[in-house]
């Protein structure tokens, strides 16, 4: 029981976190993020949300700082939204999945290309 809770509340954080990234917070820093994962502990304590910034690297640095920078205010707004004894503590990490996996696909055309040229 106590796990299907935990897979509950991660998933309400991670559609307050999207919403509220989307329409509450105003930093012009703040590229274009995606909340692809949250985990929150057994004990409801602490939140690991995971994060995709697109952007050069500078840019997602960039955003990266800012979006640590507002983690207080991102917490109160998410207060007002979910209600609970406790708000759990947000850790934001980067999530690298989509990367990698854009990566292997312009692999994997490359190898198609070139076994396309060699059967000619």
């Amino acid at each position: 029981m106590d796990f299907q809770r935990t897979t509950r509340l991660s998933e309400v954080i991670k559609e307050e976190l999207s919403d509220i990234l989307q329409r509450k917070l105003k930093d012009p820093r703040i590229g274009f993020v995606t909340i692809t994962a949250v985990e929150v502990s057994r004990d409801l304590r602490h939140a690991h949300v995971f994060v995709s910034i697109l952007g050069e690297k500078e840019e997602i640095e960039k955003t990266y700082q800012s979006l640590v920078g507002a983690r207080g205010f991102i917490r109160s707004e998410l207060g007002k939204r979910v209600r609970m004894k406790f708000l759990p503590e947000l850790s934001f990490l980067l999530d690298k999945s989509v990367e990698k996996s854009i990566r292997i696909t312009e692999i994997i055309q490359e190898i198609h290309k070139s076994e396309e040229g060699s059967t000619e």
